[in-house]
């Protein structure tokens, strides 16, 4: 059995720098090589997974396919290397104390004093052996390269056990299997205009003190790095010039990897660790190479509201905004967000602070296309709306009256539930506790816009993330005015898709399709909309669902 090869990448100066989009990048022009990739992001928070914190806190929480709650820039591995990853591919500090104080309390370790080292550091290199060999494609092969992403800055106090644990891991695996890839900030002051190479230098300082040299320094600039800024890093990191990679602010993430590419990485990391790699021309780079210009060139420009409840932080959506790239790209418009928080379309807005209330809806009715991330998503909560705003206009004798038309969720005692929780949902513990990861929903009608979209298949399976649902009771009270409900679960019991009649694309979607979206691969709800807001969706379906070649 061939030896796996083990990448990994850590953090200097802030938090925040991008190391996600470098591993991921790292990743990406090894697998153009033809080489088989998996990653694993560490967290050193002491929470268990990702799913109970405020999208303000670490940007969205993304959901796999076993419905594992994780952090955001696994959505990036998935999307850049084209995989599917499971839970145990994002290590938090809770995880590994978990395991290792379940071990004690079944006698593991036979009356030994349980310690961080050895007894942690050891968990945590065993937790990563054991997970790169995992299959991440359909093909079920075991990978040949593991990049390791370990989040946070060095030296904190949180990831101190992770960095003994890779200190005694490089001499467990050798040498030739291991190395570590330091992303660091050359800052630029304005008053000086000069790279500054100090905090690098410190970074890369400590790094070496807690027993890891670097064997690529990656640079985060503003602007490209310096020959001199180059030369000092190398003189004082311990380094030659050309393990110091620049890799400064561009005009799209898909230009890092041919950014990287140009500067030697794939030669060096192919000598340094002995991959089994033949130089030859690499295609899936030149489909990178393609999009990156196509998105550069792109005239057209089409506009979507993004109506939601966390827009002061644009990572809280950054699967989401991904998906909306995705599909501009695809339909060869550039795309323009429209960040709109729900609370300002609100009429109490409007007593408070008029001018935001107008602004925020002159924002939304000036815009092509409108996306609420709940409704779409993002949220379980956010997106009920459709049906609850819908109930409401109505104002029929079927909701007894008046608009009281809501959710349990914001009145439990609502006499018109539109949106309940769901009967499993467990309100007495908040982890793990939600309708999570991959389901099956089955078309229910042959009309159904978003079934021609994706390919007039019978099921589509999508990953889910909810622990309310509409009420199926009033199913047959919406569809006698024109909200189908085109979608199901397998056993019938809960509502999936709904569509409106008379409306070019006015579509609810229970689960989250921007999870599963791609570069070269749109999620179809979100190609729809952007179809449908660049006026090319009738286009588009009377063709039989293809784009003409231009």
């Amino acid at each position: 059995m061939a030896d796996m090869k083990y990448i990994l990448v850590t953090g200097g100066v802030i938090s925040g720098i991008g190391k996600g989009i470098i591993a991921s990048s790292v990743g990406t022009i090894l697998k153009s090589c033809g080489l088989r990739v998996t990653a694993i992001k560490i967290d050193p928070y002491i929470n268990i997974d990702a799913g109970t914190f405020s999208p303000y806190e670490h940007g969205e929480v993304f959901v796999l396919d076993d419905g594992g709650e994780v952090d955001l820039d696994l959505g990036n591995y998935e999307r850049f290397l084209d995989i599917r990853l499971t839970r145990d591919n994002n290590l938090t500090t809770g995880k590994i104390y978990q395991s290792v104080i379940n071990k004690e309390r079944r006698g593991d370790y036979l009356g030994k004093t349980v310690q961080v080292v050895p007894h942690i550091t050891d968990a945590i290199q065993e937790w990563v052996m054991k997970q790169a060999r995992i299959s991440v494609d359909d093909d079920g092969v075991e990978p040949q390269v593991c990049v390791i992403e370990l989040g946070g800055t060095v030296g904190d106090i949180e990831s101190m056990p992770f960095i003994e644990a890779f200190r005694q891991f490089q001499f467990k695996v050798k040498r030739e299997n291991f190395c570590n890839i330091h992303v660091s900030l050359v800052p630029q002051p304005k008053a000086t205009g000069e790279q500054k190479t100090k905090p690098t230098q410190n970074s890369v300082r400590e790094l070496r003190g807690l027993g890891l040299s670097p064997d690529l320094i990656m640079c985060r600039c503003s602007s490209p790095l310096e020959t001199s800024a180059k030369e000092k890093i190398s003189m004082f990191c311990h380094v030659e010039p050309t393990q110091v990679i620049c890799v400064h602010d561009v005009s799209s993430v898909y230009r890092v990897p041919l950014l990287l590419e140009d500067q030697g990485v794939v030669s060096y990391l192919c000598e340094r660790l002995s991959l089994p790699v033949e130089v030859k021309p690499r295609k899936m780079l030149t489909k990178w190479k393609e999009m990156a210009d196509r998105s550069a060139r792109l005239l057209e420009h089409v506009s979507i509201a993004l109506v939601g409840k966390y827009t002061k932080l644009s990572d809280s959506y950054t699967s989401v905004v991904k998906a909306l790239e995705h599909s501009a790209l695809a339909v060869n418009h550039k795309l323009e967000i429209k960040y709109i928080d729900s609370a300002d379309l609100e009429t109490s807005t409007l007593q408070g602070d008029p001018v935001k209330y107008h602004e925020a809806w002159q924002k939304l009715c000036s815009s092509h296309g409108v996306l609420v991330p709940g409704g779409f998503g993002v949220r379980g909560t956010e997106g009920k709306m459709h049906a609850i705003h819908w109930a409401r206009k109505q104002n029929k004798p079927f909701l007894g009256g008046p608009p009281d038309a809501n959710s349990t969720e914001f009145n439990p005692e609502s006499t018109h539930p539109v949106v309940i929780d769901m009967p499993e949902h467990n309100p007495g513990q908040m982890g793990g506790t939600m309708r999570l990861g991959k389901r099956r929903t089955i078309f229910k009608s042959s009309t159904s816009v978003l079934r021609k979209l994706y390919g007039g298949v019978e099921f589509v399976d999508e990953r889910h993330r909810h622990r309310f649902e509409v009420n199926p009771e009033l199913k047959h009270h919406f569809e006698k005015r024109g909200l189908h409900f085109v979608g199901e679960d397998v056993e019938g019991e809960r509502m999936e898709i709904i569509e409106l009649d008379d409306h070019c694309y006015f579509v609810g979607v229970q689960y989250h399709p921007e999870f599963t979206s791609r570069p070269i691969k749109p999620s179809p709800p979100y190609f729809g909309l952007l179809l449908a807001a660049a006026g090319k969706l009738p286009g588009y379906l009377a063709k039989g669902c293809r784009l003409s070649p231009r």
